[in-house]
């Protein structure tokens, strides 16, 4: 049986942390800036957590 490779795109999305959660970047953040406040804009620079109900899913692609 052949090696199982890691989702490229997934391994550039997401970080494992030391705990094991999976860190991501929040989206809606990529254009139409001017219409979003400036507090928003700013949480959305914070990295965000995946969903537990999304983990497993992600540890897949991740082979984590």
């Amino acid at each position: 049986m052949p090696k199982m490779k890691s989702h490229r795109s997934a391994m550039k999305t997401y970080k494992v942390t030391a705990n094991g959660k999976i860190k991501r970047h929040k989206a809606f953040r990529r254009h139409i800036l001017t219409s979003k406040s400036t507090k928003r804009k700013r949480h959305l620079r914070r990295p965000g957590l995946v969903d537990k109900t999304e983990v497993r899913k992600v540890k897949r692609l991740l082979l984590a």
